[in-house]
């Protein structure tokens, strides 16, 4: 989901694109159990604070409650247009191109991303080196996002009927979970210092039906199929895999999450 447009998008790549409404409605827990992130982060009055990545703004309102000055930037329209309804200085731009928008050139004193890295999978390095550059000396880069195994079961099924309907998962995955060495490795790389890290399992219960999760969060590979009965087939039969690794008895889904949150600075 990357537009050339005047300005570029960030935090996914995703066929046909997000739609806010519905995230907010199958997936607003994202924002509500990160909601600790934001006193790694400790944002003061005035700073400046580049949320990336930021969905449809609810995460960011607690950065401008606290008094900092927020430029909230995202790959989707429809994000951007609903961090707009709530107020935000929120523009298009590419995570992986932060260079190419005049906007991100900083200096900022922090970076903040919840949810958004793991969608900018072309090119990880990319963003790192991105962010360093639009930080100021001493600022910091605080993230959460998916490591490695997150939802792993739901990944598997999606990729493995795929491929029973004749398409390439390798062409549809749009996500980018790493180990955490391996990425601590690449932002010292780019040279951060890491003050703090964490890989966690946190297992989410759903709001909802796992259909609802898979056609919110995992729309390139559900929009590889036709509208209507293919798609629809494609849908239910990944959730039918999945129904006895991840539904309980009482009908009720809950998600093998794996978060890797981690707190980095660039020299002073």
């Amino acid at each position: 989901m990357n537009t050339q447009e005047n300005e570029a998008r960030t935090s996914g790549e995703t066929a046909g694109g997000w739609n806010a409404d519905a995230y907010g409605r199958n997936a607003r827990f994202v924002a509500d159990m990160a909601a600790s992130l934001i006193d790694w982060l400790d944002p003061q009055p005035g700073e400046r604070i580049l949320d990336l990545g930021c969905g449809d703004g609810e995460l960011t309102l607690s950065l401008t409650g606290r008094g900092a000055v927020v430029v909230a930037a995202d790959s989707s329209p429809d994000f951007v247009a609903a961090a707009r309804g709530r107020g935000l200085d929120a523009v298009l731009a590419d995570g992986q191109r932060l260079g190419d928008n005049p906007r991100l050139a900083g200096p900022f004193d922090a970076v903040f991303s919840n949810a958004a890295l793991h969608w900018m999978h072309r090119d990880p390095q990319a963003v790192i080196d991105g962010v360093f550059a639009c930080l100021a000396p001493g600022g910091r880069f605080v993230v959460e996002f998916g490591g490695a195994g997150n939802c792993a079961p739901i990944r598997d099924a999606l990729r493995a009927e795929a491929e029973v309907r004749g398409q390439h998962p390798d062409e549809l995955d749009p996500w980018f979970f790493p180990e955490k060495e391996t990425y601590m490795k690449q932002l010292r790389s780019a040279g951060f210092s890491i003050a703090r890290e964490e890989l966690f399992a946190r297992p989410t219960p759903l709001p909802g039906d796992m259909s609802d999760w898979l056609e919110t969060l995992a729309r390139p590979f559900v929009q590889a199929f036709a509208a209507g009965a293919p798609r629809a087939e494609y849908v239910a039969a990944v959730r039918e895999r999945l129904v006895p690794l991840m539904q309980d008895a009482d009908g009720r889904w809950t998600a093998p999450y794996v978060r890797l949150r981690f707190a980095a600075i660039k020299p002073a």
